[in-house]
């Protein structure tokens, strides 16, 4: 009986993160209530996010980690094969290709890009994507390793293109997922054709002159 209701448990759970995290990649999450996303999981108890999850802060940190544990692993795995003087383009593609080859596994329709647009400038839970990436140690081994290929560049340069490079790779994948949602992609026809364009994208942002 323990395993039916644990099971039964997970179930919901599943059900309620995946609600929520597709109406708050539409709607926006402050459009959106709890009661919203019980009745969209199929939750004939209202309170069922309450309950599960807690608050909606609670609610949108587990929709991170869901996806920060796929995201991570990949990065893990890339940032291994690194050799040690690994050259901007190989540094940044670490940054790219865990989001893109995460979102290409989930298939169509996803949200994740999406919702992760909407977490970028609320001031609530914008933090919640850098807290969770700048606590992984393959991340400090990229941000590291940048500043090794781009020594002329000071901290603060450093922080900041860090930012541009950041927003760059949420909101074009978010971009991507919209268009494949609605059917009107017309170009790069792959995630794998996303990740090159913003490899290139994100490597001329690094390099570009700084006007004093």
């Amino acid at each position: 009986m323990g395993s039916v209701r644990s099971q039964r448990v997970d179930s919901t759970r599943e059900a309620i993160l995946t609600a929520a995290e597709r109406l708050f990649a539409e709607r926006g999450i402050a459009a959106v209530s709890n009661r919203q996303v019980s009745e969209a999981a199929g939750q004939g108890n209202n309170t069922a996010v309450g309950y599960h999850f807690g608050g909606k802060a609670d609610l949108v940190r587990a929709i991170v980690r869901k996806h920060h544990a796929s995201t991570e692993q990949l990065c893990r795995e890339m940032v291994s094969r690194l050799d040690a003087d690994a050259g901007l383009r190989d540094l940044v593609g670490c940054l790219v290709r865990p989001i893109t080859e995460h979102l290409a596994a989930l298939g169509n329709p996803t949200w994740y890009a999406r919702f992760s647009a909407q977490i970028m400038p609320d001031p609530v839970f914008r933090d919640l994507i850098s807290d969770e990436s700048l606590a992984s140690p393959s991340v400090v081994r990229i941000v590291d390793g940048l500043q090794r290929c781009l020594p002329e560049l000071s901290p603060q340069l450093h922080r900041e293109r860090n930012a541009m490079a950041r927003l760059l790779i949420v909101h074009s994948c978010a971009e991507r997922e919209r268009a494949l949602a609605d059917d009107t992609l017309v170009y790069r026809t792959s995630w794998e054709q996303a990740a090159v364009g913003l490899i290139d994208a994100i490597t001329g942002l690094y390099l570009a002159p700084v006007t004093r």
